[in-house]
């Protein structure tokens, strides 16, 4: 890869699911990263095979279905059981890579460790020479793709980081990365780091460095370009910035700022930056983590002008006031673009120039959709396209569907809900409940039909488009058994959006029939 090319390598499936309530089933994460493919990352970091059935089954789905078209990687801890792991979930793909961690700063040594610098030094050099002949006996693999990570790399004394660098890279390790787990750094640390690795450790061109920037203080994006102007030429990120705490360095504005100033970085990257918006929204809606409104890139007001000198401005010259263009990210505004009269052709030409593919059996659902919509709202707008294509694009297994229901609610009434559901097997089953509101009481009436309780965590009401008539887009998160489960629903009715949400969640818990495992040492 030239030396201009930057490696994006999107760690969403991994990092990211480790944000609190955004875990993602398989079928999921094979979604995700089917759409990353298409956004053009070139590496996936697709799981922690070790950790769980349910992450091993997802690493070896996500590299056997897209192992031609970018490189799958699964983590692992310096350990031959969590290396074996890996490789026996990545060893049927064709672009394949296996990153291992261990920590390298004094605290995690003396605390978390206990173990002296040499040991670590040791186990270092150990595991990456195991992991490398692990991968050599594929005969196709020439030369294993390893990643080496030391764990709080940016809170690691320097001329220790420089030696552990330096012989996991004689060991064989292709790629380092040089973690800041706790975003403790700021951009002129972080740049002294990798620059003192570039200039101290002799065989340093003989890999790739990479960074992994945490957003604890707001740094991670910041910290991320600083260290691509010090030399590093792979930077881990995840959509939305999802990951632990705070998250991690967002992919979209780490693309975006090394196009939009390529004459400041002059570097490039593989990155198709139309789909960032669709991939954003896609991740917002499977985890159920909202983006919020201001969010650089990707949030609704990304490209919204208000005061009047910038709407006067911006009819000038759009760069007066505008450094990107919609369209560069993909953005979907609220542009009118059919009718309850528009045809199955003209919905498929609109939703193909949103950016989204759909096989001819969801391209049907969602006219049906868009149909009964249209009997319900005059002007149909894109972003109105948009939510009917995602509400049907990742639809899970459902055991049970909606047939009908009614609430009642108001001032001197007992809000009461009453709901029809059909079973998968056939059976249809009706039932009643009250609650405080209408909305709590049809709730309540769904987990009585599907013989499940569940808590409430999260219930968020947005409006999809503008004007009295637009869709509410319900999003909601329930507790069971202390594991979380996410549900959406559209509808110009939002008790109508809300039952739906809730019944998808219901159908979640109904479904995971794997448990997700120990909770493991997250690493890096």
């Amino acid at each position: 890869m030239a030396d201009d090319t930057i490696t994006i390598f999107d760690t969403t499936l991994r990092d990211g699911e480790q944000s609190p309530g955004c875990s993602m089933d398989t079928d999921e994460k094979v979604e995700i990263a089917g759409a990353l493919v298409e956004l053009g990352v070139d590496v996936i970091e697709a799981g922690f095979p070790i950790a769980s059935p349910g992450d091993f089954e997802a690493v070896q789905r996500v590299a056997r279905t897209y192992g031609e078209r970018a490189v799958i990687c699964g983590l692992a801890r310096c350990r031959t059981e969590d290396i074996d792991r890996a490789w026996e979930a990545l060893q049927d793909a064709k672009n394949v890579r296996i990153h291992i961690f261990l920590a390298t700063s004094a605290v995690h040594r003396e605390y978390k460790l206990k173990m002296a610098k040499e040991e670590i030094v040791r186990r270092a050099v150990d595991m990456v020479k195991y992991t490398c002949d692990r991968m050599a006996s594929r005969s196709d693999i020439t030369r294993p793709n390893v990643e080496f990570s030391p764990e709080d790399a940016a809170r690691t004394e320097l001329d220790f980081l420089c030696e552990v660098v330096e012989k996991a890279i004689a060991a064989g390790a292709t790629t380092v990365n040089i973690p800041d787990t706790v975003g403790y750094a700021t951009p002129n640390h972080y740049f002294k780091v990798i620059k003192t690795l570039k200039e101290q450790v002799p065989n340093i061109h003989q890999a790739v460095i990479s960074t992994h920037c945490h957003n604890d203080l707001g740094l991670a994006v910041a910290n991320s370009l600083s260290a691509i102007e010090a030399g590093a030429r792979q930077v881990e990120c995840t959509i939305n910035g999802l990951g632990e705490r705070a998250g991690n360095a967002a992919l979209e504005e780490v693309v975006m700022a090394l196009r939009t100033r390529q004459d400041y970085y002059g570097v490039r990257t593989n990155i198709n930056t139309p789909r960032l918006y669709p991939t954003s929204r896609l991740v917002s809606s499977v985890t159920g983590m909202a983006v919020q409104r201001n969010k650089a890139i990707v949030g609704q007001n990304a490209f919204a002008h208000e005061a009047g000198i910038h709407q006067h401005g911006m009819l000038q010259n759009r760069t007066t006031y505008e450094i990107m263009r919609p369209q560069d990210v993909g953005f979907v505004g609220t542009n009118l673009v059919l009718g309850k009269h528009s045809g199955r052709h003209a919905l498929r030409d609109r939703v193909q120039s949103l950016g989204y593919q759909l096989d001819e059996e969801t391209l049907q659902k969602v006219f049906d959709d868009f149909i009964a919509l249209a009997d319900k709202k005059k002007e149909i707008y894109d972003a109105d396209i948009s939510a009917l294509v995602e509400n049907r694009s990742h639809e899970t297994e459902q055991a049970w569907s909606i047939k009908s229901f009614h609430t009642l609610g108001g001032t001197g009434t007992i809000p009461t809900a009453t709901i029809e559901l059909v079973h998968q097997d056939g059976r249809i089953v009706q039932d009643a409940a009250t609650g405080d509101g209408p909305v709590d009481a049809a709730f309540k009436c769904l987990e009585r039909i599907v013989g499940q309780a569940a808590t409430l965590l999260e219930y968020n009401v947005r409006s999809v488009s503008g004007g009295k008539d637009a869709q509410g887009e319900v999003a909601l998160e329930i507790d069971v058994e202390e594991r979380r489960y996410h549900g959406k629903g559209v509808s110009t009715d939002v008790i109508e959006a809300s039952v739906h949400a809730y019944l998808q969640a219901l159908n979640k818990v109904l479904s995971s029939n794997r448990g997700r495992g120990p909770r493991w040492e997250k690493g890096i």
